[in-house]
């Protein structure tokens, strides 16, 4: 399996494409009928959560992503 790429999205989404699994809470498995690649919302506003429905633009959701380097774990 190669890894996931996961990009969110600035003013959007989060797009993750690849070999992945998608779970609920609980550990159960979305059935992602075969799809590589799927978006999931960031908002908080989408009616099909965890998925992204569009809703980030009639909320007009604002968020700008650029990359960094995170500290280390704790406890390392």
């Amino acid at each position: 399996m190669s890894p996931a790429k996961i990009t969110p999205t600035n003013n959007g989404s989060i797009h993750v494409e690849g070999d992945f699994i998608l779970c609920d809470p609980d550990g159960h498995q979305f059935d992602l009928s075969g799809r590589k690649d799927t978006w999931l919302c960031r908002c908080g506003h989408s009616g099909d959560k965890p998925f992204c429905d569009g809703s980030h633009k009639r909320v007009e959701f604002k968020s700008e992503i650029k990359a960094r380097k995170l500290p280390p774990p704790k406890g390392n």
